[in-house]
């Protein structure tokens, strides 16, 4: 397994394994339960997701690819424009 990514928190994490699950990635997230013990760790850098080495460059393209993705026209909501509805 290869650390590809470190997502900002749990909810992005887990979006992040269930759209590269749906391209036929497995992916793992690591350091989850280390989240309750924020006060006596450092916040930054507790949460990775990894996947396969075989799989790492594939996984990167679209993790790239979500994050830079736009909203389109009207699927955004009024209180927070830019913003993807999921």
């Amino acid at each position: 397994m290869r650390r590809i990514y470190e997502p900002r928190d749990l909810l992005e994490a887990q979006m992040l394994v269930g759209m590269l699950a749906a391209e036929g990635i497995m992916a793992f997230v690591s350091g989850q339960h280390l989240i309750g013990a924020i006060g006596e760790l450092p916040a930054a850098g507790l949460l990775g997701l990894q996947v396969a080495e075989a799989d790492a460059e594939r996984a990167r393209t679209l993790i790239a690819e979500y994050n830079g993705a736009d909203p389109l026209p009207g699927d955004e909501p009024e209180s927070y424009p830019g913003e993807l509805i999921c």
